[in-house]
C-alpha cells in the first residue's frame, strides 16, 4: 500500500462546522516619546495626520490577515472598527480593533492583524521625527462566539473601551424556565452514560435560562407523550427541548408522541434545524427534528448527539426567545435581532 504523501503544514479543516456570530477586540500600544506626541496630537508629522490614515490601515490589515497569515483562513467580515487613543501620561498611542463576522472560525488574527496595522503606520509616518519608538501590549482583549463562547483576557478590559464589546453575553433566554427531556432506550436503561442531556443543559444555561428538570426516558411513545403532557400542562416551563428520538429507525418516536399532544406546530424551526445540518452532514435531512406548541409551552425536538447539540443552538439561539414569547401569548410586535434579543420590549 502506497503511503500517503506527508504535508508539513495544512489549514485546519472546519468544512465540517456551521458557522456562527464571532466577534473579537484586540489592542495594542506605541510609545512615541513627547516631542513625536505633540506632533501626532497637533497632525503636523511631515507626512501627515497619521491617527486617520492609521484606522484606515488597520481596517485594511484586518481585511487582508488571510493573506498574511499563511495559515489563517480567509474570512467574510461583516464589520471592522478601529479606535485610537492618546494616552498623554505615557507619551503612547493606543489602539484598538474590533473584527466581527458570521464564519466557521473565530476572528481573533482579523482583529490582531487590524491593531498591527495600524501600529506599523503609526511608526512608519512618526519615524521621522523620533526614531525612539516602542511597539508594545499588543493582545487579545475578547472574543465572542463558537463552542466557548466569550472569553476576556485575564488582565480585563480597558475602562476607556469596554463599552466597544459589553459583556451583554448573548443571553437571550434569561427568566426562560426550561426542562429537558432526553429519549433513549440505552440511556434510560443505564447501559451508557447521557452525554446529549447535560450538553443542552449547559447550553441552555449558556444562554441564561433556568432548567428546572432533566429526565431520561426510554423511546416509548406513551411515556414521552404524557412526560411532555405534565411538563407543558403543570405551568412552570416555558421551555421544553428534547434529544433523541428524530430518526428513522422505528424506535425513534419523538415527533410521533408531540404530534399527538399538540396541534400547533412550527415547521419552519425544523426546517431551519435540517437546512443548517445538511449543509455539512447530508444524513442531516433524515432528521425528523421539529417544533410545536401545547399550554403555552414551546416543545422542539432535537437529535441525539452532542455535536447536533451545538449546532442545533445555533440555529435556534437568534430567534428562541421570540418563538417562547409568542408561544405564551406575547404579541408579535417586535422583529428579533441577530443576537437573540427581541427588538423591542418582551
Amino acid at each position: 500500500m502506497t503511503e500517503p504523501l506527508p504535508a508539513a503544514f495544512h489549514m485546519a479543516d472546519v468544512g465540517g462546522k456551521s458557522p456562527s456570530f464571532r466577534r473579537a477586540l484586540a489592542m495594542g500600544r506605541i510609545h512615541v516619546g513627547a516631542h513625536a506626541f505633540d506632533h501626532i496630537k497637533n497632525g503636523t508629522l511631515p507626512k501627515g495626520d497619521v491617527l486617520k490614515i492609521a484606522e484606515i490601515a488597520g481596517i485594511t490589515g484586518a481585511k487582508a490577515t488571510a493573506n498574511l497569515i499563511p495559515l489563517c483562513h480567509p474570512l467574510p467580515l461583516d464589520h471592522v472598527a478601529v479606535y485610537i487613543d492618546l494616552e498623554q501620561d505615557t507619551v503612547s498611542v493606543a489602539v484598538y480593533c474590533v473584527a466581527a463576522a458570521y464564519a466557521k472560525t473565530g476572528v481573533e488574527m482579523e482583529a490582531l492583524a487590524g491593531v498591527n496595522g495600524a501600529l506599523l503606520t503609526l511608526y512608519d509616518l512618526t519615524k521621522p521625527v523620533e526614531p525612539a519608538l516602542t511597539i508594545q501590549d499588543i493582545r487579545l482583549l475578547v472574543k465572542e462566539g463558537g463552542k466557548k463562547g466569550r472569553w476576556v483576557c485575564p488582565e480585563g478590559v480597558p475602562e476607556r473601551v469596554a463599552g466597544i464589546m459589553p459583556d451583554t453575553q448573548d443571553r437571550p433566554l434569561e427568566e426562560v424556565k426550561a426542562a429537558i427531556v432526553t429519549l433513549s432506550d440505552r440511556a434510560s436503561s443505564g447501559e451508557y452514560e447521557d452525554k446529549s442531556g447535560p450538553k443542552l443543559r449547559a447550553a441552555l444555561e449558556f444562554l441564561g435560562a433556568e432548567v428546572l428538570s432533566a429526565d431520561i426516558l426510554p423511546d416509548d411513545e406513551d411515556a414521552i407523550a404524557a412526560r411532555l403532557s405534565a411538563l407543558a400542562d403543570g405551568g412552570e416551563v416555558d421551555l421544553i427541548i428534547t434529544t433523541g428520538g428524530t430518526g428513522l429507525t422505528p424506535r425513534d418516536v419523538a415527533p410521533e408522541a408531540i404530534a399527538r399532544i399538540c396541534v400547533k406546530t412550527a415547521p419552519g424551526i425544523g426546517e431551519a434545524l435540517r437546512a443548517a445540518g445538511g449543509r455539512h452532514l447530508p444524513t442531516a435531512w433524515l432528521s425528523r427534528s421539529l417544533a410545536a406548541v401545547r399550554a403555552k409551552t414551546l416543545i422542539v425536538a432535537l437529535p441525539g448527539s452532542p455535536k447536533a447539540i451545538d449546532e442545533s443552538m445555533d440555529v435556534l439561539k437568534p430567534f428562541l426567545r421570540h418563538a417562547v414569547r409568542l408561544a405564551k401569548g406575547g404579541k408579535h410586535n417586535c422583529n428579533p435581532r441577530p443576537d437573540g434579543h427581541s427588538g423591542g420590549a418582551s
